[in-house]
């Protein structure tokens, strides 16, 4: 099984670098996680103009890094939201229906562009709160783990 994560930013705080790590790690029994880490695009004035542009610009780089038989999962903060028993369910379904391969995206500041939202085969929120994008990628991240510990029947999930 494999679990690509695509996201925007490079610049991450030590202490979610230390997260990201340690949750990719905890991963690796149950399927390999590529992690591949954009540039952003930044902003200069909060314009709608400004921002659209840097959501297409950000989002051809997440394109290029998609390819045509990736099943791909958008991280959407208006779409469905599923509670870690219901996401474990989705995750082993979904690597099941997707021939053991999925990509997740995760957009930058500003989203997704619309280019990628339509790219996507299934778009998924984490919460209705709303999260830094790099604070997103632990969390997608520690929620695979826990996905994979509740489907196993192994001590973690509470």
């Amino acid at each position: 099984m494999k679990i690509k994560i695509i996201s925007i930013g490079k610049k991450i705080d030590k202490y979610l670098r230390i997260g990201i790590d340690e949750y990719s790690k905890r991963i690796e029994p149950y399927c390999n996680v590529a992690l591949i880490e954009l540039d952003d695009v930044g902003v200069k004035k909060d314009s709608e103009f400004e921002i659209e542009n840097a959501k297409k610009i950000e989002g051809e780089k997440i394109l290029k890094n998609i390819k045509n038989n990736d099943y791909v999962i958008a991280l959407d903060l208006n779409k469905k939201e599923l509670d870690s028993m219901q996401f474990s369910t989705f995750l082993i379904k979904t690597l099941e229906i997707s021939g053991a391969s999925i990509t997740f995206v995760i957009g930058g500041s500003y989203g997704l562009s619309d280019e990628v939202k339509a790219r996507a085969n299934e778009s998924i929120s984490l919460s209705k709160m709303t999260f830094l994008h790099h604070m997103s990628r632990l969390i997608l991240l520690e929620q695979i783990y826990r996905a994979f510990k509740i489907y196993n029947n192994e001590v973690y999930h509470k």
